[in-house]
């Protein structure tokens, strides 16, 4: 079904999130190792539209990579507010009638914008009060990742998964 506009699926539900189906295959402890094992079923000609990786037990993982300082904050801030000064000045230039002038009018934005992006970032650092004074990196990763097969062809994946083991060895 399909709405005046084109839509498709109006009126239907959404695609949900639903649980993963079929028999464990296989288990490993990083997702590098269940990626090399579909690849080596795809190299062995498996009917790879059966099968899923499925990771069980979740955990986030923030790593810090780096101290925050205000003048850190502030010089990275006004560096996006340059950004968006510059944004602003070509637009000023494009639906300017004056064409003369351009450069500094640019020029006087990105000082502007610069400006008021490190007066912020500043001012965002002192509100904080030395609460989250570190840079980090998220990310959710699982301390198993499982393939998983379809009944119908879980034990052909079994077998050549069990031959890349014992090839490993």
């Amino acid at each position: 079904m399909t709405s005046p506009i084109g839509f498709r699926n109006v009126g239907s539900v959404p695609n949900l999130p639903t649980p993963p189906t079929g028999f464990a295959v296989a288990a490993y402890p990083t997702y590098a190792n269940a990626q090399a094992a579909v690849e080596h079923l795809i190299k062995n000609d498996f009917s790879i539209q059966d099968v899923t990786i499925v990771g069980s037990d979740l955990q986030l993982v923030e790593r810090v990579t780096g101290r925050l300082t205000a003048g850190k904050l502030a010089a990275a801030a006004a560096a996006s507010g340059a950004w968006m000064g510059l944004f602003v000045g070509l637009l000023m230039f494009v639906f300017s009638p004056v064409q003369s002038g351009v450069a500094l009018l640019i020029l006087a934005a990105v000082a502007i914008g610069a400006a008021f992006g490190a007066v912020m970032g500043y001012l965002g650092y002192s509100v904080a009060k030395g609460r989250r004074d570190f840079t980090s990196a998220s990310q959710v990763v699982a301390r198993r990742y499982d393939v998983l097969c379809e009944p119908r062809t879980a034990e052909q994946a079994r077998d050549i998964l069990a031959r890349m083991e014992l090839g490993r060895r």
